[in-house]
């Protein structure tokens, strides 16, 4: 239990832990993303001067600009795909779109060749933003340490060159340079970064230290043990690489049949035109019959059938505060059958609060001048539970006296004169003795997941204040939502104590509880979930909790105080920190799958109907357009019905 108050240098309670510094590649530093804005911008170009039928050798120019810069790069792809015998949707595109332009359907063909482009250009972004944040999350980690000699001497050395059994000096307010056990020392380490614990976490001879936490007032000496490249900082780099590259590849449903369609049409086409004109007819008209039949059976509609509907769920989301990163993953959110929750800053607000005022009968003190006295002396502390004692003084009102002779220890409290007279507030377990009444409050408040406070007046005790993490207001809603959705009650994954864990999931009805957990603890849960068959939605706000989401089916990170590593690793960002909207993008996510199925099945019927007419009968090039076009608008407004206010899932009891 970490009770004790010091003075350290941390920022105020509330703030945003340290994080990994951005280390942000630049859009067009991408080229996919160079050749995707020159080909959009070259299609906006042309489209005005093509509309109002400008000069042929004007847009025709900047059209056939489009297709080079749009398409050599997923045809080039393509072309090498062919050489491991795989025929890659992206050349098809580019072949229908040529085949488009060659019987006069330039603006077709230019606007299939910008959807693509545009798509692989946002893919490279993901994946490039994500190996940005990974770099720096080694930035937690110091460059170099203090090494202290057999002598007594210190060096300062690269903390990558530490060895197993080297001791070295951590100041005041400095990051830990490798993880090792304290020889000697007290101090409190904020550890958030590893293990998510809300307070910092006393530390003294025999306890482990990590690499990359945070040493607070207290000087401690460490002994490496283990290697810095094996440290759990490192670990964690590695984790999210790892579940990065061997998570299997994310496929819109439509993709899941590429191969079969792609494959199918061009033995299709070849055949519309060579059967023909093996039997004798005139290579014009063969040529025209092909060009219909690629037309009318290219998967322009099937394409869209997909992404409008997903796509309008991901702008009706980020109204909504939700970000998801792509159409892949508003696809995704609605296959899980299991979540699990993180507990600080996802399930509560990441913020210690006073939550218990308790003076003694026998102190002459109620709970303002409790509060008061305790305020006083912890004024100039920056401890987190210091700043949560001072802050609900302030919510009070309450007039602070001016404190004197303040001192903190760390591993104990703080020690100040307040009106003449000395007053104590620290760890229970170190500034009292189990034999009074007030062990009795002591032991109540941590029965209930408290962290407890006691306050001394001249070495008297006058009372416990209990402070405790502040559960979100729709916790408990959004669990129980949750649990309707997928059958199955959310489990919870945290790194601290079990006893705390247990009483706040009993509050939100959670019953499968994982306490105490490092980063790969959580990800080894997710493992054997998804060894079951399962779908796993993982949500969390820190760096711990990155490797966890990036092995999950799907990943949503806590926007506000979110590491930039678990922002970046995540597939969605709730912004705004509103667990409510969690169970309803997974809803919207479900109605925008049974969309894409019902966009599907009207694209599939319009194909099936014009090349059935194409081959049986002559179906004439302009209808065929015609109606290739109308199944694609059906498709479009019918997945654009997403974007409608009312299509945001309002959850109730009967949700499923």
């Amino acid at each position: 239990m970490s009770s004790a108050l010091d003075q350290r240098s941390a920022p105020p309670a509330g703030a945003a832990r340290p994080a990994a510094p951005r280390r942000r590649t630049r859009l067009l530093a991408l080229p996919e993303a160079r050749w995707a804005l020159a080909s959009l911008v070259l299609f906006l170009l042309a489209l005005p001067v093509y509309l109002l039928d400008g000069p042929a050798w004007l847009w025709g120019t900047l059209f056939a600009t489009t297709y080079i810069t749009g398409g050599w790069e997923p045809g080039w792809e393509g072309l090498k795909a062919l050489k491991d015998k795989t025929l890659d949707v992206d050349l098809l595109m580019v072949v229908a779109a040529l085949g488009a332009a060659s019987i006069g359907q330039v603006l077709d063909g230019a606007l299939l060749i910008v959807i693509f482009a545009t798509s692989g250009a946002l893919e490279a972004v993901a994946t490039a933003r994500t190996a940005d944040s990974v770099r720096g999350l080694l930035d937690l980690a110091p460059t170099t340490a203090t090494r202290l000699l057999p002598d007594g001497t210190e060096e300062s050395v690269d903390a990558q060159s530490l060895a197993i059994g080297d001791t070295v000096l951590v100041r005041p307010g400095e990051r830990v340079g490798a993880d090792g056990q304290v020889v000697d020392g007290t101090s409190d380490v904020d550890q958030a970064t590893i293990t998510g614990e809300p307070l910092p976490v006393a530390k003294r001879a025999g306890d482990e230290v990590f690499a990359g936490t945070v040493n607070g007032t207290g000087a401690l000496r460490v002994r490496v043990e283990r290697d810095p490249s094996d440290s759990v900082i490192a670990r964690i780099v590695k984790m999210v690489e790892e579940a990065s590259e061997t998570k299997a590849p994310t496929q819109l449903f439509i993709e899941k049949i590429e191969q079969r369609y792609s494959i199918g049409m061009v033995i299709a086409t070849l055949a519309v035109f060579g059967i023909p004109l093996a039997f004798g007819d005139a290579l014009q008209s063969a040529l025209l019959r092909a060009m219909t039949f690629m037309i009318v059976a290219s998967p322009c509609a099937v394409v869209l059938s997909t992404m409008p509907p997903l796509l309008s769920a991901i702008a009706n989301a980020g109204r909504r505060g939700v970000l998801a990163k792509s159409a892949v993953v508003m696809e995704r959110l609605g296959q899980i059958d299991l979540v699990a929750l993180d507990k600080t800053g996802t399930l509560t607000e990441g913020t210690p609060r006073v939550t218990d005022i308790r003076p003694l009968p026998d102190a002459d003190l109620d709970e303002d001048g409790l509060l008061t006295l305790a305020a006083a002396a912890e004024h100039s502390s920056e401890h987190p539970l210091a700043r949560a004692v001072v802050d609900a003084a302030r919510q009070r009102g309450l007039h602070l006296p001016e404190a004197a002779d303040f001192s903190s220890t760390p591993g104990e409290g703080v020690t100040a004169t307040v009106e003449g007279r000395t007053v104590q507030v620290g760890s229970p377990s170190r500034l009292l003795t189990a034999t009074s009444s007030h062990d009795k409050v002591v032991a109540e408040m941590e029965d209930v997941g408290r962290t407890a406070v006691a306050v001394l007046r001249d070495g008297t005790v006058v009372g416990v204040l209990g402070v405790a993490d502040r559960l979100r207001p729709d916790a408990a809603a959004t669990v129980a939502a949750l649990t309707r959705l997928t059958g199955r009650t959310p489990v919870l994954l945290t790194g601290d104590n079990e006893r705390a864990a247990r009483h706040l999931a009993a509050q939100v009805g959670i019953t499968d509880v994982r306490a105490r957990l490092l980063p790969q603890d959580k990800v080894a849960a997710v493992k054997e979930w998804e060894a079951e068959g399962r779908r796993v939605l993982v949500v969390g706000d820190g760096v711990n909790d990155a490797p966890a989401l990036a092995a999950a089916h799907s990943g949503i990170a806590m926007g506000k105080a979110g590491s930039d590593l678990a922002l970046e690793t995540a597939d969605a960002i709730v912004v705004r920190d509103e667990l409510a909207t969690i169970p309803s993008i997974v809803q919207l996510s479900r109605t925008a799958r049974r969309l894409v199925i019902q966009n599907l099945a009207i694209a599939g019927t319009f194909i099936t109907v014009l090349v059935a007419w194409d081959l049986i009968g002559n179906l004439p090039l302009p209808l065929g357009v015609a109606g290739h076009e109308g199944s694609t608008v059906i498709v479009g407004l019918n997945g654009l019905r997403l974007l409608r206010e009312a299509a945001w899932p309002r959850l109730t009891k009967d949700t499923a």
